[in-house]
């Protein structure tokens, strides 16, 4: 444990600050963030003495008023509810501060919303983020429909839904309005099953779709480009080597890499388990130049951290990475390799592009992405030129009569 001088806490917060000081140097902290939070705790004891009142009462309202009092004493630092995090989160954990009032549904179109989202995650297999972000897309359609007192579906018609996939596709982007078109059919399907409105998810047209016709992959210099750009020297280049690997061999999504945790790592038989979208869980082989990746950073650079994620964060707390945090190690890569901003997802395109390449069909590609239909593995094909080289008919020689 960490030992810090000039930080005494006494008052209603000194029982616990040991216990915080350990707890944050084992997250990673630096001694001298150490010290920044428990000169915050002292502040907050004293503050808190200075009311009346006792660390059961740190409410988040109570808390806002400490940093409130804080910034007008003419502090500095940590004025922000941000820079209670740790501490809070301690004492919650130990069950001594009351945890954040959950926010309760108010109004028609909130209780709509969150009953589709609990069909989503319990009913569907939905992530829970997955969920929000369907529910929100379809928010605009929902409040079109709300009055004061309720959300009126009795009256919805194959006209009503047309016209707002009509007004969505003129607003949004292309990418946009299809997942709205998507998240609508579901939202629809949903109310059929509830007995809220028929059956009229097959009433929702489709968006056109303008993608480029090839999906975007790297070549394989690119790919080297894009390893070696990882410094291994260090913590942050051993892990995001490591993942990227991981990205271009197996063609996980940003996600899949985010919930790796130790025990998916099956080192005896050389397997990975992946938890995919919802509640799949496949399993993969692992290959040699994966696995050494990982241990490399298993053995050299993973900071000890309470979760028991894989991947984690490189600055304190040391708590797992998290799919957004996947999404920028490999966008800062792709800069530093000179590639420009590349998505996550493109590495799983070139995943699948250099398994075709080197000759697997594909049925075995669609497997190791663990594709759910057929038809999604196929926009792969057009990638395979040699494949549609065969296919293609010969240009008709000009006749000379």
């Amino acid at each position: 444990m960490i030992v810090v001088v000039g930080s005494r806490v006494i008052g209603p917060m000194e029982s616990y600050a040991a216990g915080f000081a350990a707890e944050l140097d084992r997250l990673g902290y630096t001694p001298l963030s150490v010290a920044g939070q428990l000169r915050l705790a002292a502040h907050l004891s004293r503050w808190l003495a200075g009311e009346g009142l006792d660390v059961d009462a740190l409410t988040p309202m109570i808390a806002g008023r400490f940093i409130a009092a804080r910034a007008a004493a003419g502090y500095t630092a940590h004025r922000s509810p941000k820079a209670l995090s740790p501490l809070l989160g301690y004492l919650r954990g130990l069950g001594v501060a009351p945890l954040p009032t959950p926010v309760v549904a108010r109004g028609p179109v909130e209780m709509l919303l969150e009953r589709y989202c609990c069909y989503l995650v319990g009913e569907r297999g939905v992530g829970t983020a997955t969920a929000r972000g369907y529910a929100e897309l379809v928010r605009p359609f929902v409040v079109s429909r709300a009055t004061a007192d309720a959300v009126d579906l009795a009256g919805l018609s194959s006209t009503d839904v047309v016209g707002f996939v009509l007004a969505v596709s003129g607003e949004r982007s292309p990418k946009t309005a299809q997942r709205t078109v998507s998240a609508l059919r579901s939202l629809l399907r949903f109310c059929h099953v509830q007995g809220l409105t028929g059956l009229l998810d097959t009433a929702v047209p489709s968006v056109a779709n303008r993608r480029a016709g090839l999906p975007r992959f790297l070549e394989p210099a690119q790919v080297a480009g894009l390893l070696a750009s990882c410094d291994r020297t260090t913590v942050a280049g051993r892990r995001d080597f490591a993942m990227m690997t991981m990205m271009v061999r197996l063609g996980l999504r940003a996600g899949e890499i985010a919930a790796l945790r130790l025990d998916d790592l099956d080192w005896r038989s050389g397997e990975i388990t992946v938890v995919g979208k919802g509640p799949r869980r496949d399993r993969l082989p692992l290959p040699a130049d994966v696995g050494e990746a990982i241990a490399g950073y298993l053995r050299h650079a993973r900071p000890g951290a309470i979760d028991r994620q894989v991947f984690v964060r490189v600055k304190a707390p040391h708590r797992a990475l998290t799919s957004g945090g996947v999404t920028q190690a490999v966008i800062a890569a792709g800069t530093r390799a000179g590639l420009g901003p590349i998505s996550a997802h493109r590495l799983r395109h070139t995943a699948a592009t250099a398994m075709l390449r080197a000759g697997a069909p594909l049925a075995q590609v669609g497997q190791v992405l663990r594709h759910r239909r057929a038809l999604t593995t196929e926009t792969y094909a057009k990638v395979d030129r040699d494949a549609l080289r065969a296919l293609a008919r010969p240009w008709p020689e000009a006749r000379h009569d």
